[in-house]
């Protein structure tokens, strides 16, 4: 049966340049690249790396009046009848840098009509998260709107998937927000901020895990660049996730293209956490070797020969890191 994931999350466009490394302050590089634009925000990119990978996708999202919905969000497997147009604000915009010494970028975005999702919005769409089997949201819109999706979702038995990106760096996550999540994936940097706990071995990973439980949360994955992903249940299994090695291009999108992925081979009750991380890992090693947000989401087959080819990898794992 084809699962329905419901993303309630952002939608940018993305203005992208490459350079041949990040300028230091003050300094003035010259590029040669041109200025790219393509469809990004975390709320669409995670739908795009839902829909390709096969499942039933529908993104809860606001843009502006401007916006071309059916020329910027054609997709298989999309449903885009329930985006929401903002009376007040442009469709929000991420100016992304990308080094093309190392393939890492910086973000800076303007909001636009992301910040103008309210939980009156998300009221009308209760009937969509009631007959969805996961909810993904991000922190690229109000929290409220997100604590409104979950509390939905809770009352009607939806799994909620929470990725705390971007993360407050001051006020921390509210209660209720971490209450009504069943699944956090934080990276090693936003874990850090929400627990104070460094993500630097397998020992404080574990100490992580074990601050979301106290909140209630069942299901925790950190990842951890080039470190892989770590996961752990509330029933004390856990392990690490490694990458799968390729050529970096552009790391733009690679943790949406993650958690879209593994929410599409995700059992209901999150039993096959592991397997479902390993699609997902083999799915963003395909992302990171491409350049662009949404451009470079693979599809499932796609995913399907690189993860064939590699699943003596994740066999091999062991379950411990080396400080860095």
């Amino acid at each position: 049966m084809t699962k329905t994931i419901t993303v309630l999350g952002s939608t940018n466009i993305d203005k992208v340049i490459k350079v041949p490394r990040f300028a230091k302050s003050g300094e003035t590089l010259k590029t040669n690249s041109h200025i790219v634009e393509a469809m990004g925000g975390k709320g669409l990119n995670q739908v795009v790396a839902a829909a390709r990978s096969n499942a039933k996708t529908i993104i809860l999202t606001k843009v502006g009046k401007e916006f071309n919905i059916e020329k910027n969000m054609k997709v298989k497997n999309l449903v885009t009848s329930n985006v929401m147009r903002s009376e007040k604000e442009q469709t929000g915009q991420a100016y992304i840098t990308v080094s093309e010494e190392t393939g890492d970028n910086i973000i800076h975005i303007y909001g636009g009509a992301n910040i103008d999702i309210t939980p009156v919005d998300v009221l009308k769409n209760e009937e969509v998260i009631k007959n969805s089997d996961f909810i993904i949201a991000q922190l690229e819109i109000p929290i409220d709107a997100v604590i409104e999706a979950f509390k939905i979702a809770k009352k009607y038995g939806v799994k909620t998937i929470l990725n705390p990106a971007p993360m407050p760096e001051k006020s921390g996550l509210p209660e209720e927000l971490l209450q009504n999540t069943d699944m956090i994936t934080p990276n090693e940097h936003e874990t850090y901020l929400l627990t104070g706990i460094q993500a630097d071995n397998f020992d404080n990973l574990i100490r992580n895990a074990n601050y979301y439980f106290n909140d209630g949360i069942k299901q925790v994955i950190i990842t951890l660049g080039a470190r892989g992903s770590f996961y752990m249940n509330a029933n004390g299994e856990n392990g690490i996730v490694p990458i799968i090695d390729s050529k970096v291009v552009d790391t733009t999108a690679a943790g949406d293209t993650f958690i879209g992925a593994m929410a599409t081979r995700l059992n209901h009750d999150m039993s096959n956490l592991k397997e479902s991380m390993e699609y997902a890992t083999a799915a963003s090693s395909i992302t990171v070797s491409r350049n662009g947000a949404q451009p470079s989401i693979p599809s499932e087959s796609e995913v399907l020969v690189v993860l064939g080819r590699n699943m003596e990898v994740f066999n091999n794992a062991k379950n411990q890191l080396v400080k860095h």
